[in-house]
């Protein structure tokens, strides 16, 4: 699905990245433990960006920079980490949402009732 779809958006684009910076934050809250894991994530404007000029997604994790590094070399700050879940999920919602309504109100079209 390209970027600009004139039924749907960039909704559908947007969850497909919302659903891979989930599973980015996902497997950092898993790695809180583990000695030298460095924690990543999604710059949403920085795909988007990208895609909009080539048509498709390219999605390169960049590593977060640490607010408190472990001494063991882990990144990871699971409250940081919690928080940045809780939003991507807010906004994968909100997309969802979108293309529910749209496509309720299209079958409503369709059907006329």
């Amino acid at each position: 699905m390209t970027i600009n779809d004139p039924v749907f958006g960039v909704h559908p684009a947007a969850m497909q990245l919302q659903r891979r910076r989930m599973e980015l934050i996902a497997a950092n809250i898993a790695n809180a433990d583990t000695p030298g894991f460095q924690a990543r994530d999604l710059d949403f404007r920085q795909v988007l960006a990208s895609t909009q000029a080539a048509g498709t997604a390219a999605v390169d994790p960049a590593y977060r920079v640490a607010v408190q590094p472990a001494a063991d070399g882990n990144t990871v700050d699971v409250q940081i980490e919690q928080a940045q879940f809780a939003d991507a999920a807010l906004r994968y919602q909100a997309s969802l949402q979108f293309l529910d309504a749209r496509i309720k109100g299209l079958l409503t079209a369709f059907t006329g009732q």
